[in-house]
């Protein structure tokens, strides 16, 4: 199946799924994260803002407020690129880039080890990763090779096979509700 077809089918599995059961699975999946040397050792965490019927990371982005980590979110700053720029509550969101929250702070994120959250449309237990198709994320991760990296997903986002590209980036750690790929 080619990654457009992909996409297609997800976007269906979530426009059917359960708000409810999302938001639990939600919990269960940032709780898995939180338990994960990689951010118990993080002093700072990027994070994507969920829309859209993605795996929601308000538990995980709360709770690392809560222990003093920096936090970092996504803002398109132009064609075909994104940067981190630091966040400390939900006040410093505003729509951006297709109506996705965006940080509206000013101070750019520069943190080379910082834990860096992953979204995507869908996986395989490769950890190949269809996005939404503009390469924010690969482009980013290209360039900042050093972040550790865990992508979240529903069990329902994991597909049989996801075609790669030599441009890909591989999340190192994939979690699911159900699962955790390495």
């Amino acid at each position: 199946m080619e990654k457009k077809e992909i996409r297609k089918v997800v976007f269906g599995r979530r426009r059917e799924a359960d708000p409810r059961k999302m938001l639990a699975d939600s919990e269960i999946i940032c709780k898995k994260v939180m338990e994960t040397e990689a951010f118990q050792n993080a002093s700072a965490v990027y994070v994507y803002m969920d829309c859209k019927g993605e795996v929601c990371i308000r538990p995980l982005l709360e709770t690392a407020w809560r222990l003093g980590k920096k936090t970092a979110a996504p803002r398109v700053t132009g064609p075909g690129e994104m940067r981190y720029y630091y966040i400390s509550s939900y006040d410093d969101l505003a729509p951006g880039y297709y109506q996705i929250p965006e940080p509206v702070t000013q101070e750019e994120a520069h943190d080379e080890t910082a834990l860096l959250i992953v979204p995507g449309v869908a996986f395989d237990k490769n950890r190949h990763r269809c996005g939404y198709g503009q390469g924010f994320y690969d482009r980013y991760l290209a360039a900042h090779t050093s972040h550790p990296t865990i992508a979240l997903a529903f069990d329902f986002q994991i597909m049989e096979e996801v075609p790669a590209d030599a441009f890909d980036r591989l999340p190192q750690i994939l979690i699911t509700e159900k699962e955790v790929f390495q």
